[in-house]
């Protein structure tokens, strides 16, 4: 099994720091079922690649020191020493683990910036219509090309082999690369070595958050990384569709990419993608006010607070919520617990409360409140106007809710988007309470929308931006 990745670009040699591997010193690495080596077999100022070698013993298979075939003949005949699969997955995840979390001491810009980057990936089972390959890379924006061989030379008879040699283009980050192979090596294999249980769920979780809810065959993908265990392909889909209720969203049940379901499906994944959207439009604020200093209050488990730390513009990031459980999911997706003193200074978490003033929450020139406010009883809603508004007045304050009037269009919603949503306001509410608010405490209000929008009621989030 060989994987490759190149980085071109200035100072080239920098993908050892990132990789956490030295250029100039190859290395081997002990795995229960063999060897991995590492090494650059092409490294200079503009260009330069590193190899993930693995050399597996197949008599260590057989004798189920790794876990192999069901017993018999299969343990000693197989591909599994020679393709990539779930092997090489697990030795990626152990060999650049801390490439995979985004973290570089030495590099750390360079860790959250956009690199031009290819990966090799030799041998890749793909029993599939090849076009599977471009459903699974190119919606997370990759440039996909491979080659593909006879199964056997001397009998043509016998057609394509069911493997190819893969070549991915990616203009973005080290660790996005990292996670989007780890997770689909083994998809496209549909195999894995290792028992599955419900930590695999975790960890499909954890390397696709950013990506997986958005991706068009995430049922795909979700069941064959799963190993279409019912259990925990129900638990994932009842993971993401906690994280996206939390947000006012849906996500898709398992089942739905049936036709009975396509349009139910269809649906859902618009509103998945609208968490996608609100991130975005809620960044675009804040750059095109060119803040450097953020609060997030209720910042929840970190999504927002992740999503602005790729940008390089904003120095501190500091998020504050009331659920202690909470900041320690935003704790580990930020791997606050393993940064360094750089990362440390610019992301801070805290816990507190929107209806008591609080010093912490002034000097900061923005603030972002991102579905939070229908969390809150309506009699306390003159508490946190004063706390935001008044006390810590930041220069610049982001805020999102849900448009109620776009609920009809949830089919089963069967009133607000979420248990624990004490209100929900139409676009006349939300216009009304926005511009009483400004003029009590002299800001400007600018209203708009996000998400796909219905002429007659209006996009499914609602968003004011308030200016001094």
């Amino acid at each position: 099994m060989l994987l490759t990745i190149t980085y071109n670009g200035p100072c080239a040699t920098d993908l050892g720091y990132l990789l956490y591997k030295n250029p100039d010193r190859p290395q081997t690495f002990e795995l229960t079922y063999g060897r991995a080596h590492v090494f650059y077999p092409e490294l200079s100022a503009h260009r330069a690649t590193a190899a993930l070698l693995l050399d597996i013993n197949p008599l260590d298979l057989a004798r189920g020191k790794a876990g192999a075939g069901g017993g018999g003949l299969f343990d000693y005949v197989n591909d599994r020493p020679y393709v990539s699969s779930s092997f090489l997955s697990v030795a990626l995840a152990k060999i650049f683990n801390t490439a995979l979390t985004g973290q570089s001491e030495a590099r750390q810009a360079l860790a959250d910036s956009p690199l031009s980057l290819e990966a090799n990936v030799a041998m890749l089972p793909c029993r599939e219509d090849r076009d599977l390959l471009h459903r699974l890379f190119e919606p997370l924006g990759y440039e996909v090309a491979f080659e593909t061989f006879s199964a056997d030379e001397k009998h043509p008879a016998w057609g394509e082999s069911p493997y190819v040699n893969l070549n991915l283009k990616f203009q973005g980050r080290l660790r996005d690369l990292l996670r989007h192979l780890y997770v689909l090596i083994p998809v496209l294999d549909n195999h894995k070595h290792y028992w599955i249980g419900e930590d695999e769920v975790e960890k499909l979780l954890r390397f696709g958050e950013d990506w997986l809810a958005s991706h068009p065959e995430k049922s795909f993908i979700t069941r064959r990384y799963l190993k279409r265990n019912r259990k925990l392909v129900s638990l994932a889909f009842e993971r993401l569709a906690e994280e996206a209720a939390a947000e006012g969203e849906a996500t898709p049940e398992e089942g739905e990419e049936n036709e009975a379901g396509k349009e139910r499906a269809e649906e859902k994944e618009k509103r998945l993608n609208l968490r996608t959207q609100r991130l975005g439009s809620v960044l675009a604020a804040l750059k095109n006010h060119g803040v450097r200093s953020v609060i997030d209050l209720g910042c929840g488990e970190g999504r927002l607070l992740a999503f602005l730390a790729r940008e390089k513009q904003f120095a501190r990031l500091v998020g504050m919520d009331v659920s202690h459980l909470a900041l320690e999911h935003a704790r580990d997706r930020l791997k606050l617990d393993h940064a360094g003193d750089y990362t440390r200074e610019r992301l801070q978490l805290f816990q507190g409360s929107l209806i008591y003033r609080d010093a912490r929450l002034e000097g900061y020139e923005a603030a972002t409140v991102l579905e939070v406010i229908e969390h809150l009883d309506p009699p306390r809603l003159a508490a946190f106007e004063r706390v935001l508004f008044e006390f810590a007045r930041p220069p610049l304050v982001v805020l999102t809710t849900p448009n109620r009037e776009y609920n009809v269009k949830y089919e089963q919603l069967g009133g607000l988007r979420h248990p624990d949503h004490r209100f929900e306001w139409d676009r006349g509410e939300f216009r009304r309470w926005a511009e009483e608010v400004a003029g009590r405490h002299g800001y400007q209000a600018s209203l708009s929308e996000i998400g796909d929008r219905d002429p007659a009621l209006g996009g499914p989030t609602q968003m004011g931006v308030f200016s001094l």
